[in-house]
C-alpha cells in the first residue's frame, strides 16, 4: 500500500486569489502547493484590459517572498465590449494565458459578463487564431431554468453552437459539476478540456443542506446529485488527458458568506491537493494522480511541466480553522469535508 507519493509539482488551472488585504492571506496556502495559477479576473472592479492584467499580475508578484517559485498566469474578463486588439496585444506580449467567460450575473462579480456570446465573435476569432484558452464558466442564468440543469442548457445551448463555429478554439470548461458534462468533454475533440474542483469530487448537493443550512457548502455552479459526484470522480481519475486539476479556491469572509444573500465560494486552497489525493486513492487511481494535477494542464495549454516535484504522505489530519485576515479584523473559513483527509503535504 502507497504510503509517500512524490510527483511533479501541480499547477491549479482555476484559481481566485482576490485583493489587497485577503490576497496576502490567502496567496501562501497556493504557493505552498502549486508552481503556477490561473488568475481569475472577476475583482471588484474587474480585470478587462490587458493591462488591468499587468498590473494585477504585479500585485500578486509584490505579495511573495523571493524564495517563492510560484508564476501567475493571468487572464482578462470578457465584456460586450472586450476590444480584440487589446486581447491579441496582451497575448503577444505574454500578460495574457487565457480569456475568461462569464455569463452576465452568472456567479460572484460576474454583473459586467457576456449577455450573448455573439457579441464577443471578434474575441473568440482572435483566440482561435492565436491557440489562446477561452475559460468559461458553463452555466446560463435565464431564471426559468432550474439552477440544478444550468449547466446541461449551457452546453446545449451555447458551447455546442460556440464550437461549431469556432471549431479551433481551445476552450476549458471549468468547474464542471454533472455527469452530462464530464461525458461531453470526454468525447469532444482535443480542443476541448475541464476542469474538477476538489469540493465536487468530496459533497454533493445534501452538504448544503446538512442539519440546515451550511453556507459554507454554497459554490457556484452549486453542487449536485450524487450520480453527478460518482461521474467527475470517475472521469477526474479515468487518465484522459482532458480533465485537469482546478481548484476554483474562492476566499470570501465568514461575515460575507453568512449574510442575508451569501456570497458563492469555497475556499479549499489550505487542503485542496490533499483532497484530491485522498479522491485517488479511494478510487485505487493513485498511479495517475501526478497526469490529473502536474501533466494534462501544462499539455493542453502548451507548457512544459514543473521541474520542482513535491511529496505527500498518508496521513489522517483535520483541516485548519479560521484564517484571519491581517488588517481588516475579518476571516476566512477553510473548506472542512465530513471526517480526516487521508493525505498530508509533506
Amino acid at each position: 500500500m502507497t504510503q509517500r507519493l512524490t510527483i511533479v509539482k501541480p499547477d491549479d488551472w482555476h484559481l481566485h486569489l482576490r485583493d489587497n488585504e485577503i490576497l496576502n492571506c490567502v496567496l501562501p496556502f497556493s504557493v505552498e502547493r502549486f508552481g503556477r495559477a490561473i488568475i481569475m479576473p472577476n475583482l471588484s472592479p474587474p480585470v478587462i484590459t490587458y493591462q488591468d492584467a499587468k498590473r494585477y499580475r504585479e500585485r500578486i508578484n509584490a505579495a511573495l517572498t523571493k524564495k517563492n517559485n510560484f508564476t501567475p498566469l493571468m487572464t482578462v474578463y470578457l465584456t460586450d465590449y472586450t476590444d480584440p486588439k487589446n486581447v491579441k496585444i496582451g497575448i503577444r506580449e505574454k500578460i495574457l494565458t487565457a480569456v475568461k467567460l462569464y455569463p452576465a450575473n452568472a456567479t460572484t462579480n460576474s454583473a459586467q459578463g457576456v449577455t450573448d456570446w455573439r457579441n464577443v465573435r471578434g474575441v473568440l476569432s482572435v483566440l482561435e487564431a492565436e491557440q489562446t484558452p477561452l475559460l468559461i464558466h458553463g452555466e446560463v442564468t435565464n431564471p426559468n431554468i432550474d439552477i440544478f440543469d444550468r449547466e446541461l442548457v449551457f452546453i446545449e445551448q451555447i458551447l455546442t453552437p460556440i464550437i461549431s463555429e469556432f471549431p479551433g478554439l481551445k476552450i476549458v470548461l471549468e468547474h464542471i459539476t454533472t455527469e452530462d458534462a464530464a461525458a461531453f468533454v470526454s468525447e469532444a475533440s482535443d480542443k476541448i478540456a475541464a476542469t474538477i474542483t476538489p469540493h465536487h469530487l468530496v459533497i454533493n448537493r445534501n452538504a448544503i443542506f446538512d442539519g440546515g443550512i451550511r453556507p459554507h457548502m454554497y459554490c457556484l455552479p452549486i453542487a449536485k446529485r450524487e450520480r453527478h459526484r460518482l461521474a467527475l470522480r470517475a472521469a477526474a481519475t479515468s487518465g484522459n488527458s482532458s480533465f485537469f486539476l482546478g481548484t476554483d479556491s474562492a476566499p470570501h469572509t465568514i461575515k460575507s458568506k453568512q449574510s442575508e444573500c451569501g456570497c458563492a465560494g469555497i475556499f479549499n486552497a489550505p487542503n485542496s491537493l490533499e483532497i484530491y489525493a485522498q479522491v485517488f486513492d479511494e478510487e485505487n487511481a493513485l498511479d495517475k494522480f501526478e497526469r490529473f494535477a502536474s501533466i494534462n494542464g501544462p499539455n493542453f495549454y502548451g507548457l512544459k511541466p514543473n521541474e520542482e516535484t513535491l511529496t505527500l504522505f498518508k496521513a489522517l489530519w483535520q483541516p485548519i480553522g479560521h484564517v484571519q485576515i491581517k488588517g481588516i479584523g475579518e476571516a476566512i473559513l477553510p473548506f472542512r469535508p465530513k471526517g480526516d483527509i487521508g493525505w498530508r503535504l509533506e
